[in-house]
């Protein structure tokens, strides 16, 4: 079948990677020649910190596209700036392109910013097309409330990885990915790179770009087997440590669903099933914007009447800084603000802790999150406190209360996740790390700022709104 299309754009986002990406396996199939671009979207918040690890990491993603292009086809990566509905159809007017090519993304600004470049495009007479690439189901099929239907996980269908690989070899073979049309391409350019700022490393950072989910890939298969046993325990390295990767498409979904489906193991099937509650937060973003213009699921948890003044806002700053008193709250809140990652089971901890101890709103710490974390994922950061918070989709129940010093004990034994965060708590025995008040043993760590069993049935009272 002849291709239908002389030229096409591929315009990358959040998919930074050549295997198994789907837009570059449709535009390749489509058309004769392709060239590829990004966009640094001068659209976004500028209220981002100045020094973000997360545009480190798309930067270094970028370079090792770049590259990667120039040593399968002798060309690179098109790197723009601006606002995506001035400089995709410009670009795509200069290359002489018939169309588009992009993946799904379904966060409310992305929506708003396709709606505005399809249009722009059909005005120069290009067309664009999108495709499902970021998730394991398409975005719009049918969703129970409860979720449990994604959770019975069906095949993966096979075959798109090696698909895409055999029409980029061809494609590359036949001299049909091209790069950029001039360094003018793009404003900032530095060295042969257009688009990049003059501060950034002319190579990419070791464990980032495609070549950096593969290690960590790698690495993470010896303990696949034992997930299960390993994945709530914050002080071993049990979890995948996917989420990056996975936001910026450095690394395919489908890839890792595939892996977790060829093993037998208890390990693998938990993980497939992390993997499905992942696809199954996207979709009630599909399917249900309004949470993520910051309504609950539930709209009658809107009628709870979280904690304000300026004691609320003291709560919520101690809770920021590591300073509520519960080390396991605490230590997680370090763990995040240092170094952006959080491990998950101290995400749903110190998440209730908020809600439910506190009685805080859980759309502030949904967007501390949004700040601090590099995984950040508005469908998954969203899902997970609405869970919390018992607001969403298939959430725990409001009466289900973490209490902080219990999952310490649990999920944190020996106190060695604390004590890397709290070394001031190392010289108590381990039993004692988890509630240091009742030690009886002077340490330079503040009292508890609430009374969890006080705080609880206070919460059972601010809920009440929500019965029936």
């Amino acid at each position: 079948m002849d291709p239908t299309y002389a030229a096409g754009l591929v315009w990358l986002r959040r998919d930074l990677r050549l295997a198994d990406n789907a837009a570059l396996f449709h535009a390749l199939k489509a058309c004769r020649q392709v060239h590829c671009a990004f966009l640094f979207d001068t659209a976004l918040p500028a209220t981002l910190p100045r020094q973000d690890r997360r545009v480190e990491f798309i930067h270094d993603a970028v370079l090792a596209l770049d590259e990667r292009l120039r040593e399968l086809a002798g060309a690179g990566l098109l790197v723009l700036h601006g606002t995506a509905a001035e400089e995709i159809p410009r670009l795509a007017s200069e290359l002489g392109v018939q169309a588009v090519f992009a993946n799904h993304d379904d966060e409310p600004y992305a929506a708003e910013r396709d709606v505005a470049v399809r249009t722009a495009l059909e005005q120069v007479g290009v067309a664009l097309h999108t495709s499902k690439d970021q998730v394991l189901f398409e975005r719009r099929g049918g969703i129970d409330a409860g979720g449990k239907a994604l959770l019975r996980l069906h095949p993966v269908q096979p075959g798109l990885a090696g698909e895409a690989g055999r029409f980029l070899r061809e494609g590359v073979s036949g001299g049909a990915l091209c790069g950029p049309v001039g360094e003018g391409a793009a404003s900032g350019a530095r060295a042969g790179r257009p688009g990049l700022r003059a501060d950034q490393p002319a190579r990419p950072s070791p464990g980032r770009g495609e070549a950096g989910a593969h290690a960590l890939l790698e690495d993470f298969l010896p303990r696949l087997d034992r997930y299960d046993a390993l994945r709530d325990l914050p002080a071993v390295k049990g979890p995948s440590y996917p989420g990056v990767h996975l936001r910026f498409g450095t690394v395919s979904i489908r890839q890792l669903a595939r892996l977790a489906r060829e093993r037998s193991s208890s390990g693998a099937a938990t993980w497939l099933k992390e993997l499905a509650w992942r696809d199954f937060y996207f979709r009630v973003l599909a399917n249900f914007p309004q949470v993520g213009r910051g309504e609950s699921f539930k709209p009658e948890y809107d009628r709870i009447a979280w904690a304000q003044g300026a004691l609320a806002d003291e709560h919520f700053a101690a809770w920021c800084e590591g300073r509520t008193g519960y080390p396991l709250v605490d230590a997680a809140m370090l763990q995040l603000n240092r170094t952006g990652y959080m491990h998950n089971r101290l995400r749903m901890v110190t998440a209730s802790f908020l809600c439910k101890d506190l009685g805080i709103d859980w759309r502030r710490g949904e967007r501390y999150f949004a700040e601090k974390l590099n995984d950040y994922d508005l469908a998954a950061n969203n899902g997970g406190w609405q869970w919390a918070s018992s607001s969403g989709c298939d959430a725990q129940p409001y009466f289900r209360i973490f209490n902080p010093v219990s999952q310490s004990e649990r999920f944190d034994a020996e106190g060695k996740f604390i004590v890397r965060y709290l070394p001031q708590l190392a010289k108590l025995p381990p039993k004692a790390i988890h509630a240091p008040w009742e030690a009886g043993v002077p340490v330079d760590y503040p009292p508890p700022i609430v009374d969890h069993a006080q705080a609880r049935e206070e919460t059972l009272r601010r809920y009440a709104v929500v019965k029936g």
